[in-house]
């Protein structure tokens, strides 16, 4: 909300940080992060891999909610505030729901990117009790060419299924709020 709707000197650089960090492939990192995370005892837990995952997210979510946010018009707040709301029931009342799609997108999108990713978990966490779906299966891969389908294919479907389930519960979302159902009367 700030990136969009205030002007300061620190804007620019700051989404400029904010663009050059969603370019940096997690691959770069990964040496300097592993040394971090044994320096600091965060290696082989799953908060701490939570945490990362979370991190390389966030530059990314950061900018597409700024999208998003600049296409909500300031004129709907505006209105709002003649109507004699302060600006805080503005922003509760009018942008954040409107912000619903973007927020679902961005839900989303997260989810999938953080759900899929394979090498993180399988540098950071050691213990095989505490691999994701993710790398576990690649467990179904044997070390001589053998593959073993039938619990490969079962286990694929029981994977992608958080996925399926979310995009069912937020498609609802995303059908018609782009729009801005009809907010502004013209």
């Amino acid at each position: 909300y700030p990136l969009s709707r205030f002007r300061s000197r620190f804007k620019r650089p700051y989404l400029m940080a904010v663009l050059f960090t969603t370019c940096l492939p997690v691959t770069a990192i990964m040496v300097p992060v592993y040394g971090l995370f044994v320096r600091i005892n965060l290696i082989d837990t799953l908060s701490g891999t939570a945490l990362f995952l979370a991190a390389t997210q966030l530059p990314f979510a950061i900018w597409l909610m700024k999208n998003f946010m600049d296409a909500i018009p300031v004129s709907l707040e505006e209105a709002a505030w003649t109507d004699g709301a302060n600006p805080m029931q503005a922003l509760a009342r009018v942008v954040l729901p409107l912000m619903g799609p973007g927020v679902a997108v961005v839900t989303v999108y997260s989810f999938i990117m953080m759900w899929g990713n394979f090498f993180v978990p399988f540098m950071l966490l050691l213990t095989p009790d505490q691999l994701p779906a993710s790398v576990s299966i690649f467990t179904f891969f044997g070390y001589r060419g053998e593959v073993a389908y039938g619990q490969l294919a079962a286990f694929s479907i029981l994977y992608s299924t958080p996925v399926i389930l979310l995009y069912v519960l937020i498609a609802r979302r995303l059908g018609g709020g782009f729009a801005l159902g009809g907010a502004v009367k013209g």
